[in-house]
């Protein structure tokens, strides 16, 4: 694949967008006690980011869409690289809110033109590995980022965590500038054109499905410090190593979600996702406040969430085969909107009566998932047979 070590480097830049986004899920306590205020509010910090990217990064790539490519990635990962160290002054909660949001807004858009800038500069045949680097970067930032970052806090300060990954985030922006070509878009993707595909019900409820099952797995995964912490007292060290055994276990369901969707096709592979999703969320409220039995069922949780998500993709792409780059864009945004809704809801639930009744608010919310697959797949069959 020619130009590899640049594709890499891009990888980069989205690992430490995608930490930067799920770590204050690790040290939310931290975070919270450091701000003085209390946890469920401290929740707002990953839904300022989430709904920021959701709705920021479209509008951004929609307006600038005749801007250069290789300029507009340097605009914004220059400014993400800002907003990280901005972090450091960030002393109270409006500030970290407004920080949040550049961060999102910012990491959002480069994040999706490091996709595209990626495809540009390898050959043709190697434009889906490219993009598929791209994403391991962004999954590597569960699986290693958060349980890192998690374990560094206690010893370094977590703001300091906000500061390396943004100096960090200089050396793929060295790259781009050195190395990537200016690159203009032949074929425009408008907001229009995107918000276009959900005049479609099918479109519409597949992308629904994702908002509600990102929801829950957000209402849960946001608070996922304090939530396993609540029956025993966790050191830095332990707690980022379940985190770790966490993230490797959903980078292994995403790997055999998309064999199983290969093989036994998009719609079986969501509604086994879903399906073991509840199950285990449900069970979660059962076992709640024994670590022994929270501690497996968290694992296969996250397994089942993250085998979800290819099936789900593919489903979306068979919608939509003319434009699949719009159905991915969209679906990108709706995970975002389902981040921002399951961590309101979360802080909600704590906030009204307590962190143990997390996998219900979860639980909840995959349920409609579920049964809004259930309803898409009957009414695609229906269209089918007429």
């Amino acid at each position: 694949m020619r130009n590899k070590w640049i594709v890499y480097l891009l990888a980069l830049a989205v690992f430490l967008i995608g930490t930067i986004e799920y770590i204050i899920s690790g040290i939310l306590p931290i975070v919270a006690e450091d701000l003085g205020i209390t946890t469920s509010t401290a929740g707002s910090l990953v839904t300022s980011f989430a709904l920021s990217a959701a709705i920021g990064a479209p509008v951004v790539i929609a307006a600038t869409i005749r801007v250069d490519r290789k300029k507009m990635l340097l605009i914004m990962l220059g400014i993400f690289i800002l907003s990280s160290c901005l972090v450091y002054i960030s002393d109270s909660l409006e500030m970290m809110l407004m920080t949040r949001m550049i961060q999102g807004l910012s990491g959002g858009t480069a994040t999706v033109i490091a996709m595209a800038v990626a495809t540009r500069m390898v050959e043709e045949q190697n434009r889906g590995r490219a993009i598929g680097t791209i994403l391991m970067g962004l999954s590597s930032s569960l699986v290693l980022g958060v349980p890192i970052g998690t374990l560094l806090s206690e010893t370094m300060g977590w703001r300091i965590l906000f500061i390396i990954a943004g100096l960090l985030t200089v050396i793929p922006l060295l790259a781009v500038f050195a190395k990537v070509p200016s690159i203009t878009e032949q074929k425009a993707i408008t907001l229009g054109m995107q918000l276009s595909i959900l005049k479609d019900k099918k479109m519409v409820l597949a992308v629904t499905i994702t908002l509600f099952y990102i929801g829950g797995y957000s209402s849960l995964f946001t608070f996922i410090s304090p939530y396993l912490q609540q029956s025993t007292d966790l050191t830095a060290t332990a707690l980022s190593g379940i985190l770790l055994i966490a993230g490797i276990c959903s980078f292994a369901g995403s790997k055999v979600g998309g064999g199983i969707a290969d093989a036994k096709g998009s719609r079986f592979t969501i509604y086994a996702g879903l399906s073991i999703q509840a199950g285990t969320l449900l069970l979660l409220t059962l076992f709640n406040g024994s670590i022994y039995a929270v501690i497996p069922l968290i694992m296969i949780w996250m397994a089942a969430t993250w085998a979800t998500s290819p099936a789900q993709q593919l489903y979306l792409v068979t919608l939509v085969p003319q434009s699949p780059d719009i159905a991915l864009s969209v679906n990108t945004s709706f995970i975002q909107f389902g981040f921002a809704l399951g961590s309101g809801i979360g802080g909600l639930v704590i906030s009204c009566s307590s962190i143990g009744n997390l996998g219900w608010s979860g639980f909840v919310m995959v349920l409609v998932a579920l049964l809004l697959a259930g309803r898409l797949f009957a009414y695609d069959k229906t269209l089918n047979m007429q």
